[in-house]
């Protein structure tokens, strides 16, 4: 078993293959709010915030977590790779038909719960969205849980190209709510063509392995975990809903450009997180907890070094920030983003592969967001009509910021970690300290100098756009150039502070290290133009 499992990539090498997929899939699908704040009226934005709400909830609740069991069963049992992906195959099919089912014959139940008359009667394309997106959504899973983290890669960057410029040409070319959700069932019509093709290849004739008996059993695993999924998304979209019923689309499309999550944030997480599920499995099957703290620890320092700087940036140029990507027009959603950006430190936790190895952490994590699901619909039932949508996120955020501290306490428990092991947590503290370090030279500048660099670069904006004969972009392009430039302050704060006070990973600065020696090699191998 150790030989296999050393013939596989590292940890980091996996999650380098995916993160790469998903900073591209990144770079190209952050267009795409863009655009549509900007093509679409705010009404319109909220009713395609709404519409894709529910689309995205489904799609996390309904298949109960079955997916995820291929981390589990593609690896421990390998006689029943057939039946498990035939089984996970089924199981979505079915549960996207029966949404579908229940939005086109009662569409008036998103109608009442948004008091939308247009999202009645979006509602049966809505119901064909999640069908397809439930279905093939498995397509990236499959590939990750037989670590084959390169070809995951490939299929997270074709099918993320396709969804943007499909997407996108909608938004540019028709304007509408409807050309929007019709690029998406394309896109996943395309996507489960691709998926049925791999699995074919992967696990040939895998629709010939029925096993019921089987089922029963890998829905059983998959049970905790899908009640997990169905109480976190209640504690942190539940009161999407609430604010859609109270507020008109107009002021939902201002909470919700305020709730904006960096796509940044969850591609890092699940970058590392995808890749650490089967390898936690393994150890945990190994019994060796003290690995699987160190290698928690690791993945949690490694995320700290990017989401401790970001937070402290974005809080500094959260109002900047919001009015470069989403027009003036949203200069009101900074305070709720401000707000919202309190429980990005705590992303860095990466506690739910060890909630996934241990039965015991997932049903104890159960029970805590129970409770938490309960008392929030309690509070947001009783502030319809009383909360404004400060009050909103600021709830929101207290309860995300209690369980994922309660998380980590139930995970420590699982691994016997105390506090002889907090020595461990050093380098995260010295991460914390030259992120707020830099915070502090950097408030200083913008204190200073903000309001004359943001029209200086809106000014030269206009100037460049004005020779390109472009009339409309340069708040767009002079808040880039705004936030670009105090970035780098930052940045190079933060660095500087970092490499100062050994908050760096050795290995980490090895590797770059020799990126940059690679990089010096070959520039001096290219022929200079004469």
């Amino acid at each position: 078993m150790e030989e296999s499992v050393q013939k596989k990539a590292s940890l980091t090498s996996q999650s380098v293959w995916i993160l790469f997929a998903k900073v591209a899939g990144f770079a190209l699908n952050t267009m795409l709010p863009l655009l549509v704040v900007r093509y679409l009226t705010q009404e319109n934005v909220g009713v395609y915030r709404q519409a894709f709400l529910v689309a995205a909830n489904a799609v996390l609740v309904l298949p109960f977590g079955f997916s995820m069991s291929a981390y589990y069963y593609l690896n421990r049992d390998p006689d029943k790779q057939h039946a498990a992906v035939l089984n996970i195959l089924a199981f979505n099919f079915l549960m996207g038909a029966a949404a579908f089912l229940v939005l086109f014959l009662f569409p008036a139940v998103l109608g009442a719960t948004f008091q939308s008359d247009e999202l009645t009667r979006l509602a049966p394309l809505i119901g064909v969205v999640i069908w397809l997106w439930i279905f093939s959504s498995f397509l990236e899973t499959a590939a990750l849980a037989q670590q084959e983290a390169r070809l995951g890669a490939a299929f997270i960057v074709c099918t993320q190209a396709l969804k943007t410029l499909l997407m996108i040409g909608a938004v540019v070319i028709f304007r509408t709510v409807d050309s929007i959700i019709y690029a998406a069932i394309v896109v996943f019509a395309g996507q489960s063509v691709l998926l049925v093709a791999y699995l074919h290849n992967r696990y040939p004739r895998f629709w010939t392995h029925v096993d019921l008996p089987f089922f029963r059993r890998q829905f059983a695993y998959t049970v905790p975990f899908g009640l997990s999924v169905l109480l976190y998304v209640g504690q942190t979209d539940v009161h999407n809903y609430f604010v859609s019923h109270s507020f008109s689309a107009a002021e939902f499309a201002i909470y919700s450009v305020g709730c904006f999550q960096l796509p940044l944030i969850t591609l890092l997480y699940e970058s590392v997180g995808s890749v650490m599920i089967p390898k936690m499995s393994q150890l945990q099957d190994e019994d060796r907890k003290g690995e699987m703290l160190r290698l928690t620890v690791t993945a949690t320092q490694k995320l700290a070094f990017f989401y401790f700087p970001l937070f402290a940036f974005l809080m500094l140029t959260a109002n900047e920030f919001i009015t470069t990507l989403f027009t003036s027009q949203y200069a009101a959603s900074a305070a709720i983003f401000r707000v919202n950006l309190f429980a990005l430190p705590l992303f860095s936790l990466v506690v739910d592969p060890i909630t996934r190895a241990y039965p015991k952490a997932a049903h104890m994590l159960l029970r805590v967001r129970v409770g938490i699901v309960i008392v929030l619909i309690g509070v947001f039932w009783y502030g319809i009509g009383r909360f404004g949508l400060l009050e909103m996120i600021t709830i929101v955020v207290a309860s995300i910021v209690f369980e994922k501290l309660v998380a980590a306490w139930i995970s420590a428990r699982m691994l016997d970690a105390g506090f002889g092991d907090l020595y461990l947590l050093k380098p995260i503290g010295k991460i914390a300290a030259a992120a707020a370090g830099a915070a502090v030279v950097t408030i200083g500048v913008y204190a200073a100098a903000a309001g004359q660099m943001m029209s200086m670069f809106i000014a030269v904006a206009e100037r460049v756009l004005a020779a390109a004969d472009l009339a409309k972009g340069s708040e767009f392009v002079g808040g880039c150039l705004f936030l670009g430039s105090f970035a780098a302050i930052y940045g190079t704060a933060y660095l500087i502070l970092a490499l100062w006070i050994g908050a760096v990973d050795p290995d980490d600065k090895e590797r770059v290290l020799r990126l940059v020696r690679r990089f010096m090699v070959w520039r001096s191998s290219v022929p200079k133009a004469v």
